[in-house]
Protein backbone atom coordinates (compact mmCIF):
# COMPACT_ATOMS: atom_id res chain seq x y z
CA UNK A 1 0.00 0.00 0.00
CA UNK A 2 1.24 3.47 -1.10
CA UNK A 3 2.30 5.76 1.96
CA UNK A 4 0.15 9.17 1.52
CA UNK A 5 1.95 11.78 0.82
CA UNK A 6 1.29 14.85 3.49
CA UNK A 7 -1.16 17.54 1.99
CA UNK A 8 0.61 20.57 0.73
CA UNK A 9 -2.56 22.72 1.26
CA UNK A 10 -2.28 25.70 3.07
CA UNK A 11 -5.64 28.14 4.67
CA UNK A 12 -5.17 31.27 3.72
CA UNK A 13 -6.96 34.38 4.98
CA UNK A 14 -8.85 36.37 2.18
CA UNK A 15 -11.15 39.09 1.87
CA UNK A 16 -12.97 39.61 -0.99
CA UNK A 17 -15.19 42.06 -2.05
CA UNK A 18 -17.99 41.59 -4.35
CA UNK A 19 -20.69 43.32 -6.06
CA UNK A 20 -24.30 43.02 -6.59
CA UNK A 21 -25.70 40.14 -9.14
CA UNK A 22 -29.03 38.42 -9.35
CA UNK A 23 -29.15 35.78 -7.15
CA UNK A 24 -26.21 36.85 -4.74
CA UNK A 25 -28.36 36.68 -1.31
CA UNK A 26 -27.06 40.16 -0.49
CA UNK A 27 -29.76 42.19 1.54
CA UNK A 28 -32.17 44.50 -0.30
CA UNK A 29 -30.20 47.61 -0.89
CA UNK A 30 -27.03 46.42 -0.27
CA UNK A 31 -24.64 47.73 -3.15
CA UNK A 32 -22.30 44.89 -2.48
CA UNK A 33 -20.50 43.36 0.09
CA UNK A 34 -17.05 42.28 1.85
CA UNK A 35 -16.67 38.71 2.75
CA UNK A 36 -13.99 37.47 4.98
CA UNK A 37 -13.08 34.15 3.64
CA UNK A 38 -11.00 30.84 4.85
CA UNK A 39 -9.48 29.34 1.46
CA UNK A 40 -7.07 26.17 0.79
CA UNK A 41 -4.46 26.18 -1.97
CA UNK A 42 -0.55 25.18 -2.31
CA UNK A 43 -0.11 29.02 -2.33
CA UNK A 44 -2.35 32.05 -2.18
CA UNK A 45 -2.77 32.69 -5.87
CA UNK A 46 -4.50 29.08 -5.87
CA UNK A 47 -6.83 29.81 -2.77
CA UNK A 48 -7.93 33.27 -4.74
CA UNK A 49 -8.81 31.21 -8.14
CA UNK A 50 -10.33 28.58 -6.19
CA UNK A 51 -12.39 31.55 -3.82
CA UNK A 52 -12.97 33.71 -6.42
CA UNK A 53 -14.69 30.55 -8.28
CA UNK A 54 -16.78 29.20 -5.84
CA UNK A 55 -18.15 32.89 -5.51
CA UNK A 56 -18.83 33.05 -8.74
CA UNK A 57 -20.51 29.47 -8.84
CA UNK A 58 -23.21 31.01 -5.86
CA UNK A 59 -23.99 33.41 -8.55
CA UNK A 60 -21.83 36.42 -6.60
CA UNK A 61 -19.76 39.03 -8.26
CA UNK A 62 -16.38 39.07 -6.96
CA UNK A 63 -14.60 42.65 -7.90
CA UNK A 64 -11.69 42.53 -5.76
CA UNK A 65 -9.75 40.34 -2.90
CA UNK A 66 -7.00 41.09 -0.64
CA UNK A 67 -4.64 38.24 0.81
CA UNK A 68 -3.51 38.20 4.26
CA UNK A 69 -1.55 34.88 4.18
CA UNK A 70 -1.65 31.95 5.52
CA UNK A 71 -2.44 30.71 9.24
CA UNK A 72 1.83 30.17 9.60
CA UNK A 73 2.36 33.93 7.84
CA UNK A 74 -0.11 35.59 9.60
CA UNK A 75 0.99 33.97 13.06
CA UNK A 76 5.11 34.80 12.56
CA UNK A 77 3.83 38.45 11.83
CA UNK A 78 2.52 38.20 15.55
CA UNK A 79 -1.59 38.16 14.49
CA UNK A 80 -4.03 36.97 17.29
CA UNK A 81 -5.97 34.49 15.83
CA UNK A 82 -8.72 33.27 17.95
CA UNK A 83 -9.98 29.90 18.67
CA UNK A 84 -13.30 29.92 16.74
CA UNK A 85 -10.83 31.14 13.59
CA UNK A 86 -8.65 28.42 13.74
CA UNK A 87 -11.59 25.97 14.33
CA UNK A 88 -12.69 27.70 10.74
CA UNK A 89 -9.29 27.16 9.34
CA UNK A 90 -9.02 23.53 10.22
CA UNK A 91 -12.61 22.86 8.66
CA UNK A 92 -11.61 24.91 5.71
CA UNK A 93 -8.25 22.84 5.37
CA UNK A 94 -10.19 19.59 6.37
CA UNK A 95 -12.92 19.79 3.69
CA UNK A 96 -10.54 21.45 1.32
CA UNK A 97 -13.14 24.03 0.61
CA UNK A 98 -13.74 27.83 0.78
CA UNK A 99 -15.31 28.81 3.54
CA UNK A 100 -17.17 32.27 3.90
CA UNK A 101 -17.00 33.16 7.47
CA UNK A 102 -18.49 37.27 7.77
CA UNK A 103 -20.29 39.22 5.56
CA UNK A 104 -20.55 42.60 6.13
CA UNK A 105 -23.04 44.16 3.14
CA UNK A 106 -22.25 47.65 1.80
CA UNK A 107 -24.53 50.60 1.41
CA UNK A 108 -24.39 54.07 0.38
Amino acid sequence: MAEKKPSRQKVFTLLIEVGRSKGDGLPKGATGAALLCYATGIDEAEAVREAVAVLKQAEMAPLDVSGYGSLEEQLAEGVEIGDDERDLMARALAENAVIVAQVTPFTD
